[in-house]
């Protein structure tokens, strides 16, 4: 059944706001546990599904997602049938309110129509897990259903997911309801923004939608047929490691979940592979005068101070008598001898050295930003 899809990879939505980070680049592109992009998780999960037409929609500084995707090649998409496109979308970005994943899909309607797939596989750009598309497919299939929309459920939504729509699920899986969580429930479906649907369908709902308003998303416009009932929309529950990076709670949080094992396993599994764009580079020296506990260092890197559970991006120098606690460090940052810092996210290039403390809870992690000198 995976050779009668083809996949989409949605662009950043405009409720996703990750303070700071998102200011250089999409969701998509977000570094993750040091070696990754998030981006590569759904492309991925597609690849190893059998599923090898691929779209990724692009929408606000794209050359960092273009730049690192390439041709597909690194997603083991590399034989004359597979295909990776991506499509840059920008007709309405004098004002944010149009730009939905609906108008992304109608610039591109003539290329969908053409596309020879039966059936479509929608899948976020910020959100992490691992998933078998073309045994979720057979599931839609025989169940008969218009719409199978892929959900996971948490026990933590009051104050988590609060930029996430949530799914009402009845004892026979047919979904009745789909909202934005406004955290009154701890105990929710997170719907997981992952449809699947026959093509015709889907380039129907998105000329319906656009009609019905030319602000709405295609999640927004289901949720107004499912309280009409005129669709037979039926969820399936995800279970394993999930991760929704759409603030920068839970970019952080996320990233330093993986340094517990049992959700590292879950999400890293043998023949199940997290394709990525390769970074050649010498590996990590960790010097005798350095002390490194429940940490992930990733390669070309030279630590001289202290790390303890943090995650340390490529390319990272770490002083001596440097301490590094509960943070994210992003790629070819630098932290000077003797600073001290707890609970920060720091990008790419930025350097800490005159500033020799940055103290923060991980109740409430501080950024610092790209390329800053500290």
């Amino acid at each position: 059944m995976a050779a009668k899809a083809f996949g989409i990879v949605t662009s950043t939505p405009r409720r996703v706001n990750v303070h700071g980070l998102q200011e250089y680049r999409p969701a998509g592109a977000f570094t993750f546990i040091g070696k990754f992009r998030v981006i590569d998780f759904p492309i991925s999960n597609f690849s190893n599904s059998g599923i090898k037409n691929i779209e990724v929609y692009l929408n606000k500084h794209p050359k960092a997602l273009t730049d690192h995707l390439g041709t597909g090649r690194s997603y083991n998409l590399n034989s004359k049938r597979d295909r990776l496109q991506l499509f840059y979308c920008n007709h309405h970005m004098e004002n944010d309110v149009y730009n939905t994943d609906v108008s992304d899909y109608l610039d591109n309607l003539h290329h969908l129509e053409v596309l020879p797939q039966e059936y479509v596989v929608i899948a976020p750009c910020y959100m992490v897990y691992k998933q078998d598309f073309a045994a979720l497919l057979d599931e839609h299939t025989a169940s008969g259903a218009d719409i199978t929309m892929l959900y996971h459920k948490v026990n933590n939504a009051k104050d988590h997911y609060l930029n996430c729509r949530v799914m009402g699920v009845d004892q026979e899986q047919v979904v009745t309801s789909l909202e934005i969580n406004r955290g009154n429930r701890q105990n929710q479906c997170v719907f997981m923004d992952t449809y699947i649907m026959k093509k015709s369908l889907f380039i129907d709902l998105v000329q319906r939608a656009a009609k019905y308003s030319s602000t709405y998303s295609l999640a927004q416009f289901l949720s107004v047929l499912i309280s009409r009932e005129e669709l037979e929309i039926r969820g399936v529950q995800h279970k394993g490691f999930f991760a929704s990076i759409d603030d920068l709670q839970s970019y952080y949080e996320s990233n330093l979940s993986l340094l517990d094992p049992k959700n590292a396993r879950d999400l890293f599994t043998d023949g199940w592979w997290i394709y990525t764009r390769t970074t050649d580079s010498n590996p990590s020296r960790i010097y005798d005068t350095s002390t490194v506990k429940d940490s992930m260092i990733a390669n070309g890197c030279q630590v001289e101070g202290t790390v303890v559970h943090s995650v340390i991006g490529r390319g990272v120098h770490i002083g001596k008598g440097a301490v590094v606690r509960n943070s994210v460090i992003l790629d070819y940052a630098q932290i000077g001898d003797g600073v001290t810092i707890d609970s920060q996210i720091v990008d790419k290039y930025a350097k800490v050295i005159r500033t020799k403390e940055l103290i923060s809870t991980p109740e409430h992690p501080s950024y610092v930003h790209r390329a800053d000198t500290l």
